[in-house]
């Protein structure tokens, strides 16, 4: 899998500095930059280190300055920025760039010809840069390795007395800070042991975001190679004691729109000691309940990987309290974040898929038991004011200053939209699992009625409550009454157990069509609301405010796909709302599907560049269309 730059592309500095790639080892740590491989967010970095994966993300490595010489010529192979200037710039002498399962850069200028290329280790904290000479005689390649150790959300910035150790080996340099050793390995070099400081790297990134762009690194060493034309030198840097290892290669570029999406699947599986999970997204999301719940289907049913799902849900089952799973795991600390009413939901759903997909008796016992103790807690009340109401069976929640639903912003004490009440989806979420439970008891032998009437009178309802006559689109909440038109209703009419009325389905897919459908995903608010937001940009109060007031998302695809199918949809007509998906895959995060866009065309990608459920979700409705 791969995906390829030209050098009219790489040699636009303000083009290619914006288009990201990636590259994870399955514990959480990764490696990110640029095409032009200047780091424009403190989230780049040759090596972000989980050091307690998934979490603890640490960057160790930031960057690697690299020059190829011969005689007096000198020719940058990396770039970065500082306060007016771009220094080195080998921007300009980039060749072309591909991205797969490592990303390699092709370099020439003054009659030499370089290949560059990084490539992460599966499973351990460890980067590797190769530089093959491609031309026909000897080159010397310089590196400066840069290094810090923060953490991935921070600064850095000189200090006296750092780092607290230095080591110099034969073939490696070993660098000491606090409980944390990086290792860099560079055999057969020449090093000379000259360290100090670089000063004042500006990420543009992070002024855009309002927030501090600038670090500080630290060089421990010059590191030079000696390189026959055809040959290659390595520079390894670990915090688990690999030297060496040899990456697989996988960079077919004729790869089908599914396979390119299975292949954006696999960046957010983890692996830790304790569990399995996947990332809600790269650079700065950890694994979050509702975001993997969502995700599950398409990241691990999707791919055929359904034994991954059951110990995912296994793994979150054992987490659950007062009937509800996390909503996140957090990055410090051993408490998890149970702030959520939807994510025990989602959870309810992917059990259901996941055994209807392949049936497991012990499994569906285990589960079946989770959701049983979870809809006793939902009936009789638990946290965060989340409890059905007697009256009528719904599910109401919130609390004041307490988000609970997807659209979960915040600022200081200020939650944008709060939803409190009774949401449309969480109630034909409510709705599904109920009967999701029912469909359990009943292959188990177990009695369904206490679910089946909890069902049925929550759905009697439903649409008394939910369905608008006069605005034909359901109400986004109730009790109290929300008229906004929003998309969450197409999750409560896409699920398999939905209790909406099919022809109140199709009268509201006319009004999402018309306000909310977009050529990227589904808007978050129509533009006809006065508190509707275009534009996902600027600062990050701009950007919590705007995140679900107009803002489009992917993932809603997904929900809006299967209500558009459910209702009756050809399969061409669902297909053409899909056509941007692979420009979408290259636009942003290279080979990634973005967390959202701007709600005004043209629609730019903002939030996170690799989001899970943007993938997951247009993945699952993807293979649907072609079954």
């Amino acid at each position: 899998m791969s995906y390829q730059f030209d050098a009219e592309v790489c040699g636009d500095y303000a083009r290619s500095s914006r288009l990201e790639w990636l590259l994870t080892n399955g514990i959480g740590g990764f490696a990110m930059g640029t095409l032009s491989t200047s780091n424009t967010r403190r989230y780049h970095g040759l090596l972000i280190a989980a050091l307690t994966p998934p979490t603890e993300r640490t960057l160790l490595l930031a960057a690697c300055d690299a020059f190829a010489v011969q005689g007096k010529k000198r020719v940058a192979l990396s770039s970065n920025q500082y306060p007016g200037a771009i220094y080195p710039d080998g921007y300009q002498n980039i060749e072309s760039v591909t991205v797969g399962n490592s990303v390699r850069w092709t370099y020439t200028a003054e009659g030499m010809r370089v290949e560059k290329t990084i490539s992460i280790h599966q499973g351990t904290n460890t980067v590797k840069v190769t530089i093959r000479n491609l031309g026909k005689k000897l080159i010397s390649i310089q590196l400066q390795p840069l290094v810090c150790f923060r953490d991935f959300h921070a600064n850095f910035t000189e200090r006296e007395g750092f780092p607290e150790q230095i080591e110099y080996h034969a073939d490696k340099t070993v660098i000491g800070e606090g409980s944390h050793t990086l290792v860099i390995s560079h055999p057969g070099a020449l090093r000379r042991p000259v360290h100090g400081w670089y000063y004042r790297f500006e990420h543009d990134r992070e002024t855009e975001r309002g927030l501090d762009p600038r670090d500080d690194l630290y060089c421990p060493c010059d590191i030079e190679f000696q390189v026959k034309p055809g040959e290659c030198c390595q520079m390894v840097a670990s915090t688990d004691g690999v030297t060496s290892f040899d990456e697989e290669e996988k960079l077919a570029p004729n790869l089908s729109l599914v396979q390119r999406l299975e292949a954006a699947a696999n960046h957010f599986i983890v692996q830790t000691e304790t569990r399995k999970s996947l990332l809600a997204g790269y650079p700065w999301f950890s694994d979050w309940g509702r975001d993997t719940m969502i995700s599950l289907p398409g990241i691990c049913l999707c791919t055929g990987n359904i034994a991954l799902a059951r110990q995912i849900l296994r793994d979150y089952a054992s987490q659950m309290e007062h009937g509800l799973i996390p909503n996140r795991f957090v990055e410090r600390g051993e408490k998890a974040d149970y702030n959520t009413v939807d994510a025990t939901l989602w959870f309810a759903n992917s059990i259901y898929l996941t055994l209807d997909q392949e049936w497991d008796e012990e499994f569906a016992r285990e589960m079946f038991e989770k959701l049983q103790e979870s809809i006793r807690y939902h009936r009789h009340g638990t946290v965060f004011g989340i409890i059905v109401d007697p009256a009528d069976g719904l599910l109401t929640q919130g609390e004041p200053g307490v988000q609970l639903t997807w659209m979960d912003a915040k600022i200081g004490d200020w939650v944008v939209t709060p939803r409190h009440g009774k949401p449309v989806e969480i109630n034909g979420l409510w709705i599904n699992m109920l009967h999701v439970a029912a469909w359990m008891a009943e292959k188990l032998g177990e009695d369904t009625s206490q679910f089946l009437t909890l069902a049925k009178m929550a759905k009697s309802h439903f649409e008394a409550k939910f369905w608008h006559e006069g605005l034909h689109y359901y109400m986004d909440t109730v009790d109290p009454n929300d008229a906004s038109l929003r998309p969450n209703q197409v999750i409560a009419m896409s699920l398999p157990f939905s209790p909406c009325d099919p022809k109140h389905v199709a009268i509201a897919l006319k009004s999402i069509d018309q306000h909310l459908v977009t050529p990227v995903g589904l808007r978050t608010l129509s533009p006809e609301d006065p508190s509707y937001h275009g534009s996902f940009q600027g600062p990050l109060r701009s950007l919590d405010e705007a995140y679900h007031q107009g803002t489009v998302w992917p993932w809603l695809f997904g929900p809006y796909i299967r209500a558009m199918m459910k209702s009756g949809a050809t399969k061409a007509a669902a297909k053409k709302k899909l056509a941007n998906v692979e420009d979408m895959l290259r636009e942003y995060g290279v080979g990634g599907i973005a967390e959202c866009y701007d709600g005004d065309a043209p629609h730019h990608a903002g939030g996170c560049p690799w989001q899970a459920w943007s993938v997951a979700e247009i993945l699952f409705v993807t293979k649907e269309l072609l079954a």
